[in-house]
């Protein structure tokens, strides 16, 4: 019986000896992204077409403030007719307003994404290619709301993955 076991010992033991570490790499993406030229363009553009949409916003609520005011202003003795028209009139610039709000959100979303989208292809590109040379088992986007537990040996790839696109 003892026999068997050394003999199990004695077989298992090389397994154990070539067992390697597990070599973890930490990138923080944010800094990398906030390094990148493209990021920076990326921003420039989205804030232009914000901006674009805001004046558009204030026109659009200047108009809305005449329309009300012209309904707010109107005679006591006003035609019913007319009445009626000014605030359904007025209701539907309303509702037209709100409609552009959301067309607003949905397309600054949409933008933001097709910009960005090329920029984290090319960071986890370069996170890829770290990771092989650097023989890294893991990579791991270092974000400071998720608590890790790890040992050595962690790397912090972030320089890395930096260099690797020429930041």
């Amino acid at each position: 019986m003892l026999k068997k076991i050394l003999v199990a010992v004695a077989l298992a033991l090389p397994m154990f000896a070539s067992a390697q570490t597990l070599k973890v790499g930490l990138v923080d993406i944010n800094e990398v992204l906030a390094a990148m030229p493209e990021t920076k363009a990326a921003q420039t553009k989205l804030e232009e077409a914000q901006k674009r949409y805001e004046a558009e916003y204030q026109k659009l609520g200047e108009e809305f403030q005449k329309k009300y005011e012209e309904v707010a202003n109107m005679k006591a003795d006003e035609l019913p007719a007319i009445k009626e028209r000014k605030t359904r009139e007025l209701s539907e610039f309303q509702q037209k307003i709100s409609q552009f709000e959301q067309q607003v959100q949905t397309s600054m979303a949409q933008m933001q994404e097709a910009e960005l989208a090329p920029i984290y292809q090319k960071i986890n590109t370069a996170i890829e290619a770290v990771g092989k040379e650097g023989n890294f088992s893991l990579m791991q986007m270092n974000n400071p709301q998720i608590v890790l537990f790890y040992q050595d040996p962690v790397v912090n790839a972030t320089p890395l993955v930096k260099q690797k696109l020429g930041l």
